[in-house]
């Protein structure tokens, strides 16, 4: 499963590296929140490569990250791994705060005006 995610820089963890037997490996996370009306933070992991696109950012920046999503079971036990494929830093001018996912008040009021009709004497509730 693919997914973009877009949000600003909160913290960046530790790097991480060891050897399997694979070879050498390296891992570095960190925390994004997302800019909608309810803000989520997500913890993405960076592996290899994508580990030097992150180690230069500073917390507020504004990120647009692709990721992949995956679940697996260890002793009856799920754990879920949000991994960062793509990596795009968005540009000052970008106002990403008007994005689809984002909640504009204004044009719902203006979408739905209010029926005023009430000529038949029923007022009825909309629930």
């Amino acid at each position: 499963m693919s997914l973009e995610v877009t949000g600003k820089v909160i913290k960046i963890l530790p790097a991480q590296s060891g050897v399997s037997q694979r070879g050498e490996w390296k891992k570095q996370e960190f925390v994004i929140e997302t800019i909608e009306q309810y803000p989520k933070k997500i913890c993405i992991s960076a592996w290899a490569e994508r580990v030097d696109d992150i180690q230069n950012l500073e917390p507020g920046t504004q990120l647009k990250v692709a990721v992949n999503i995956e679940s697996r079971e260890y002793m009856e036990r799920w754990y879920t791994d949000v991994r960062a494929w793509k990596i795009e830093l968005l540009s000052a001018g970008t106002d990403i705060s008007h994005s689809p996912d984002s909640f504009d008040t204004q044009s719902v009021n203006q979408e739905s005006p209010v029926n005023s009709d009430a000529s038949n004497g029923d007022e009825d509730l909309p629930f």
